[in-house]
């Protein structure tokens, strides 16, 4: 059965964006996909030209859909080594860019340890079923006793074919082990790693920006990051989108130019979102990378799932911005630069409960409903 969701509010917030809304934002709704899933926490094609969608399941497990089929066995089964619950579980997916002749993908979940693991499974003669077997742990990063900040997002950089990881900061209220300003620590920040030698499983690009810093470990990328639960670079101009998720205020989507080679402290926990973390104690701004765009908790939102720009050629309204949501409220936002001046519109009350977006092989934008279980695509609505 397919369904479809067709609303549309277009609103600006608070935070850095344009006090003048132009009038060309797209009217956009969702058509259901799939359904089925359980929990689904990221989706994504592998760039092979075989149509499929890989949508991974928090409790172990990564399903395939074609053609809004969902197959029954799934493409991976973990769920004995992954811990799952609350912010727990297997969290993300990510293709080489060379998949079809590698024959390997990378994931990350939480061990039943707690820690964080990013590992490398093989595909079997059947390309609709990994080897659990064939696992290598390419980097483990130990995370405190609380469950929560794993980040968890994967990415391969259009470009360099660089492996991105985003952890969070370790959990716990204000990060109190000030981990995401910690230059020793993982936690907290994004990490760039090279994952193509056959000797070790992962080197240190030597154009990382810390690499000559021994304070710093050099698979460091940025810091001051509380939980990057999902980033994403523009397909066209490479530009990187990360939604960090606030504390008790503010929620924010931080912007680094593909011109730019890192090294950017977006300023947590020195700041929550446009605003000192601790106003009493006062705050330096001197050196930190603020978001293009904040919105605060007033209207019921409480998690920022950050999303994709749309390089699809279905929706041409939709081209070139970048779709965002909220997991509590469920209402999804565009984003773009115009003249500038960042700009930002509430496009859709969803009613979704929001765990990730992510998009197909032909560019379709699509985003999960946690609750349900569905896969919806979004897409404009013609006048």
């Amino acid at each position: 059965m397919r369904r479809t969701l067709l609303l549309s509010c277009i609103l600006l917030f608070s935070g850095n964006a344009s006090a003048q809304l132009t009038e060309d934002w797209p009217t956009i709704g969702l058509t259901s996909l799939v359904g089925g899933l359980n929990n689904p926490t990221h989706m994504t094609d592998a760039g092979d030209g075989s149509g499929r969608l890989f949508i991974v399941e928090q409790a172990g497990t990564i399903r395939i859909s074609k053609d809004g089929v969902l197959r029954d066995a799934p493409f991976l089964d973990i769920t004995n080594r992954v811990s799952f619950g609350g912010e727990r579980g297997l969290l993300s997916i990510a293709f080489p860019p060379n998949f079809s002749a590698l024959g390997h993908f990378f994931v990350q979940y939480t061990d039943l340890s707690g820690n964080l693991a990013i590992s490398r499974f093989s595909v079997t003669a059947d390309p609709n079923l990994a080897d659990p077997a064939s696992e290598t742990v390419v980097l483990s990063i130990d995370h405190p006793s609380f469950s929560n900040h794993n980040g968890g997002q994967l990415a391969f950089g259009p470009g360099d074919g660089f492996l991105y990881i985003g952890p969070g900061d370790g959990g716990g209220g204000g990060d109190p082990f000030e981990n995401a300003q910690n230059p020793a620590s993982l936690l907290g920040k994004l990490l760039r790693i090279d994952v193509t030698s056959e000797v070790t499983p992962y080197s240190v690009p030597p154009t990382n920006p810390f690499v000559a810093d021994a304070r710093y470990r050099p698979e460091i990328w940025a810091t001051g990051l509380r939980n990057p639960w999902r980033f994403s670079f523009d397909a066209l101009t490479r530009d990187l989108y990360i939604g960090d998720v606030g504390q008790d205020r503010y929620e924010e989507v931080d912007f680094q130019p593909a011109a730019r080679r890192g090294g950017e402290n977006y300023g947590w926990n020195t700041m929550e979102g446009l605003h000192c973390f601790k106003p009493a104690e006062g705050c330096s701004q001197d050196g930190l990378t603020l978001p293009v765009v904040e919105y605060d908790h007033s209207l019921g939102d409480c998690a920022i799932v950050g999303g994709l720009v749309y390089r699809g050629a279905a929706n041409p309204a939709m081209q070139g911005i970048y779709f965002y949501g909220d997991w509590c409220s469920g209402r999804i936002w565009g984003l773009r630069s115009n003249s500038g001046t960042w700009e930002s519109a509430l496009l859709l009350e969803s009613g979704l409960s929001i765990t990730t977006f992510g998009r197909d092989e032909n560019g379709n934008l699509l985003v999960a409903d946690g609750s349900s279980g569905y896969i919806y695509v979004v897409n404009q609505i013609m006048p």
